[in-house]
């Protein structure tokens, strides 16, 4: 024991007499109590990027250096009685400053720059380096070179590199735009009196080698609705930067033999608009014009492409359930309360009156019409998937979590009660045996629907038709077996099934839908419900871990019903 305690006591006493000594590492004082106090710095006198070194008291605490009113790095903190400072390019004559938390401490006389002028060695220039990447510059006195400045032949302004690193022999430059290939290469930096530039005619040369994209000619762009995209082909398109249609910036994606842009919304109006196509490269500097009539076209109605949501179960890799036709988006369950169905959460069950049917006593038109419509698929006990309204039932809603976790708190709703979902909408499912509803399913597949309004689908409120088609049987609900008939077995998992089934689906207002589902649609869309992961959750028959992808189509535009010839 005494042999353990003598060694103990050895190693502490080692421990102390390494923390006092001061000599090549950084040291870290515990508390800072005093203002740092210089006592002396040396050299006197230098060119940029020297190092000073300072000696005096309470220097470990330091956390800025100035020379002058010029903020300086700091290199290094040797002990509480030295540290070494950098000459920074930014500086001028002056007293150096030390600043700790305690205060401030100045020294007695002033550091004085002398200026060196830079220079480059041209033998050690490589011969060629292409425009954007990382040049390497050898010479003398190069900490004190502000800007590195590429001027092309027959220029009179040059362009300033980016100098990534720099030391006394050393700089690292990004090779900036030029003009042409043939550069010189000048450095600016500061005699004393002002900031001058090494002489141009004396100025060592390089190639710089500029790899401009070319599209194979002749470029055809077809008229193309916003949204869409267009794939050009050529050589060196990974260096194009934008691609601007019009003055609206397109999202691109880019290869060295292939560039894929998508047509902007940008605010062209409604139908066909004539407008440029223009490729930039060279950060912005040049460009190449790859059409001058380029015809937008901006669709009069709404679509939206694959989109993906899950139904109820917990267990799914995504809770996102809930999909808005007015906004194109897919919603997160944890967003149901606050951000899709406000209404429907603070009123609950008494959100309707019955299925599909406001509650005129409770909630108001404002407040109705401020939850953009929406809609959700469930899987039932039965086997079965189905898409849903959600004012048309009390019982569905509740079934949706934000969590993997049963306990009602997680529940969007807040509660296992009774909740009708805001938005009335009913569905009506498209059968290609019909020769018109055929030629309108291929347009919603084909996507060459260009028009939803009052006459391309004029309401019959009487007859109960809307553009012709019978939508007496049009539900809050539709479920697979008449969507999916036949491509699916209830209670199995099966993936990526082809269900390829088109809905038209039709919102409405106010008044609901309860009396007449012609009487009262603001707005109507079709999904393309295009293929379905049926799953079934927690080892029972209903699918509701499955998740379905279609597409969407959405009038633009509430209806005008004094616009339909059947309305007085």
């Amino acid at each position: 024991m005494k042999r353990i305690l003598n060694r103990i006591c050895a190693f502490a006493t080692a421990v102390g007499m390494l923390l006092a000594t001061g000599c090549d590492k950084t040291y870290v004082d515990d508390v800072t109590l005093y203002a740092p106090l210089i006592e002396s710095f040396s050299p006197a006198s230098a060119p940029v990027g020297t190092e000073i070194i300072i000696t005096g008291q309470h220097l470990s605490g330091v956390t800025k250096a100035y020379i002058g009113d010029q903020e300086m790095v700091i290199k290094e903190k040797v002990s509480d009685t030295r540290l070494s400072i950098v000459a920074g390019a930014n500086g001028r004559d002056g007293r150096i400053i030390l600043e700790n938390t305690q205060g401030k401490g100045e020294s007695e006389s002033e550091f004085t720059y002398s200026y060196a002028v830079p220079s480059l060695k041209p033998a050690l220039l490589q011969e060629s380096v292409v425009m954007g990447e990382q040049l390497l510059l050898t010479g003398t006195d190069l900490s004190a070179v502000e800007a590195v400045i590429f001027t092309a032949e027959g220029q009179e302004n040059g362009h300033e590199g980016d100098i990534q690193e720099q030391s006394t022999t050393e700089i690292v430059a990004r090779v900036p735009y030029v003009e042409n290939g043939n550069v010189r290469i000048t450095l600016r930096y500061f005699d004393g009196t002002s900031s001058v530039t090494t002489p141009l005619d004396e100025a060592p040369s390089i190639e710089v080698v500029r790899v401009v994209p070319v599209f194979d000619q002749p470029v055809t762009l077809e008229r193309t609705a916003v949204g869409k995209s267009v794939t050009l082909t050529g050589e060196n398109l990974d260096k194009v930067d934008r691609i601007l249609v019009g003055e609206f910036e397109a999202l691109i994606s880019k290869q060295p033999t292939s560039l894929t842009f998508t047509v902007p919304a940008g605010d062209f109006q409604d139908g066909d608009t004539e407008t440029t196509v223009v490729a930039e490269y060279f950060d912005g500097n040049e460009t190449i014009t790859l059409s001058e009539a380029f015809v937008v076209y901006v669709p009069y109605l709404m679509f939206w492409e694959n989109m993906r949501v899950w139904a109820q179960g917990r267990d799914v890799e995504s809770m996102s359930s809930f999909f808005s036709p007015q906004t194109g988006r897919v919603y997160a369950n944890s967003d149901w309360r606050t951000v899709i169905d406000p209404i429907s959460y603070q009123y609950q069950a008494a959100t309707c009156s019955a299925g599909n049917t406001p509650n005129k006593a409770v909630i108001t038109e404002e407040q109705y019409n401020s939850v953009n419509p929406y809609f959700f698929f469930s899987g039932m006990s039965a086997g079965q998937l189905q898409v849903n309204s959600p004012a048309n039932s009390t019982g569905q809603l509740r079934n949706f979590y934000f969590e993997n976790n049963s306990a009602d708190e997680y529940r969007v709703t807040g509660v296992k009660g009774d909740c009708y979902g805001t938005p009335v909408l009913t569905f009506r499912y498209l059968d290609s045996s019909n020769a018109a509803e055929k030629a309108l399913i291929d347009q919603v597949k084909n996507q060459t629907l260009e028009h939803i309004d009052e006459e391309s689908f004029p309401i019959d409120v009487e007859a109960k038709t809307v553009g012709g088609i019978g939508i007496s049987s049009a539900k809050g609900t539709l479920n697979s077996d008449v969507w999916a008939a036949g491509k699916y077995t209830a209670g199995t998992d099966a993936a990526a099934v082809d269900v390829d089934a088109v809905l038209m689906v039709l919102y409405y207002g106010y008044d609901g839908s309860a009396e007449n589902v012609a009487a009262n649609i603001r707005r109507i869309g079709f999904l393309h419900i295009r293929t379905v992961n049926f799953k079934t959750y927690n080892n029972t028959k209903a699918p509701s871990s499955s998740d379905v992808t279609f597409n969407c189509y959405w009038q633009k535009y509430d209806y005008d019903y004094s616009k339909l010839a059947n309305q007085q």
